[in-house]
Formats: C-alpha cells, sequence, structure tokens
C-alpha cells in the first residue's frame, strides 16, 4: 500500500508510468469513451475537507465517477473531525469503510497522522506545507505542450534539463516544485520577496546544485520554459493581506517578464487568480498561458494516481 503524502513518495519511474497513464485515460475521456476500472467492485473514495475547495473537490470527485467508483464528502462540520475527535481514530474508523482517502487540510503533520493509522492509500489534496497533486498536473501539462515525440507519445524525459521559475510566495507550491526538480531532473529558479522565502528544509531538498534564488524575479524568468505563480496570500494567512500586497508588487507575472522567457515559455497557475496582482491579464488570458488546460489536468491526472494506488500497473 503507497500513500501521496508528498511529490517525494513516489519515484521517477513512478512518475513516467503515471504521466503515461493520464495521457491514455485523458484520451478516453476526450473520445466520450467509458472507461470505469472502479465499477467491479465499485470502488469508494472519502474526500475529508478542512479547507474549502473548488478545483479540488471537482477533480477528484467528477473523476471517481467517471472511474465508476463512489464518492463521500466531509467537512469538519458535518463529522467528528470537527468535535475533535483524534485524527487517529478517526482514520482508523474511515478507513475500514473505504478504499481510498483524499484530504484537503492546514498542517502537513495531521495527513501523516491520518496515513499512518490508515487501512487504506491515502492523497494529499493540499497542505499548508505540499500541494503535490498539482505539480502533477502542472508537469504532465508541460508535457503535453513540449514534450510529445512524433509518434504522439509523451517522452517524459523531455523535462530533464528545462527550466522552471517561480515568482510569488514561498510556500506549499514552491515547496513541491523543489522536490519534483530534484527527483525529475530540471532546473528551478526561484524568486519571492524577503521574508517569504522558500525554506528547503521544509521540502528536504537542502542541496542547491538544481535550484537557484534570485532577488529579482526578471532574472529568475530569463530563460525559463515555463514560468508559474500564485495568489500572494494563501488560504489561513488572510490577515496579512495588505501586508502581502506591498511586499508582493514587484513579484506580478507582466508580459515583460514573460519576455525574459524563452519564446515558446508557457505560463501556469494553479488558480484561483487575481488579475492585476499576482499575474496581469494579459498574461493569464494570453497565447503563452495554459491555465485551463492545467486546471482541467488536475481530473486527469488524479484519476491515474488513484487508479495506480488502488489497483497497482495495468
Amino acid at each position: 500500500m503507497k500513500h501521496y503524502l508528498q511529490f517525494k513518495d513516489l519515484s521517477a519511474e513512478e512518475y513516467a508510468y503515471l504521466f503515461q497513464r493520464a495521457d491514455f485515460i485523458k484520451r478516453k475521456f476526450k473520445a466520450v469513451e467509458k472507461y470505469q476500472p472502479f465499477a467491479d467492485p465499485d470502488r469508494t473514495l472519502a474526500m475529508i475537507f478542512e479547507k474549502a475547495s473548488t478545483r479540488t473537490r471537482v477533480s477528484f470527485e467528477a473523476g471517481m465517477y467517471q472511474m465508476g467508483g463512489s464518492v463521500v464528502h466531509l467537512t469538519t462540520g458535518d463529522s467528528q473531525l470537527g468535535r475533535s475527535e483524534p485524527i487517529e481514530d478517526t482514520a482508523r474508523v474511515i478507513s475500514r469503510m473505504v478504499d481510498l482517502v483524499m484530504i484537503r487540510t492546514f498542517e502537513q503533520s495531521k495527513i501523516e497522522r491520518f496515513a499512518a493509522h490508515s487501512r487504506v492509500p491515502v492523497i494529499n489534496g493540499l497542505t499548508n506545507e505540499f500541494h503535490p497533486c498539482q505539480i502533477l498536473a502542472d508537469l504532465f501539462t508541460w508535457l503535453e505542450y513540449r514534450g510529445r515525440r512524433a509518434d504522439g507519445t509523451l517522452d517524459v524525459g523531455a523535462l530533464r534539463g528545462i527550466t522552471v521559475a517561480w515568482v510569488g510566495d514561498g510556500n506549499n507550491m514552491a515547496n513541491t516544485w523543489l522536490q519534483a526538480a530534484q527527483l525529475l531532473g530540471f532546473r528551478l529558479h526561484i524568486s519571492t520577496p524577503r521574508g517569504y522565502e522558500v525554506d528547503p528544509a521544509v521540502a528536504g531538498v537542502p542541496r542547491a546544485d538544481f535550484w537557484r534564488v534570485f532577488d529579482d524575479p526578471m532574472d529568475a524568468c530569463r530563460g525559463a520554459d515555463l514560468v508559474t505563480t500564485d495568489v500572494w496570500t494563501s488560504m489561513g494567512y488572510e490577515a496579512e493581506n495588505e501586508a502581502r500586497k506591498q511586499a508582493f508588487a514587484a513579484w506580478c507575472v507582466t508580459p515583460a517578464m514573460m519576455a525574459q522567457a524563452k519564446p515558446d515559455a508557457l505560463f501556469m497557475h494553479c488558480l484561483p487568480a487575481h488579475r492585476g496582482e499576482e499575474v496581469t491579464a494579459e498574461v493569464i488570458d494570453g497565447p503563452q498561458s495554459v491555465v485551463w488546460d492545467e486546471a482541467e489536468n488536475r481530473m486527469h491526472v488524479q484519476k491515474a494516481l488513484m487508479e495506480y494506488l488502488l489497483l497497482g500497473r495495468l
């Protein structure tokens, strides 16, 4: 049994399989061909939300139903999790009734405690420290656009050696990009305001040979194959919103910033986006932006992930 709590929980070879599998599953979806490996026997996903969500809920719920399974949706308001039941007890009970659990919560320690007492695989839908499903979707999206062979298949090796520029907060997304860069062999350029730096110890990647920090976001974007960002104020940090707006003013991704990247560079954003803050409308709605494919691909890569965790390699 495997859990997916951080990006580094799987190997590069497993990611190569997942990307190919996601491509297969997405092709089925686009061709309106039924593909339901969870229908017989019926498999059930429990989704536990301590943080509200749009894309995470819809992508997991729609994906599970499309694969022939069932979904149970829980929040802290309608479960004992909100009434101080120990996480360990909740895990022991829920994992006896379902086949898979996705949790979107605050501290990474919560999901780790749940997984330690679960009898079924647990997936991180987002924590304060990591967002592995989003980076899985981002990398798959880049491969769709820039990593296809002449025969149409994905060349996962195309990721090796590219440059990804992260502009903005040193948050859960940045931590996960660090893990992905180390594991899959690409370079990561990071630019954050002072006081909002990435802590490589959180990601567990202290070596700096594959990533660099830039004071100027323009320098971080220079020569990048992909420029990506996130909101300046993540969920749970709303009290810092005004201070962050001032600190991050120079970290808005603009057309001038994109012009520093390669001519065919892509722009990504995990959404929701605030046009005029972390990115201008010209960029997110422009020709280099692939954010809508990126958002859709959350569903496809998560379907591949759930299939792998439940059924292994097919």
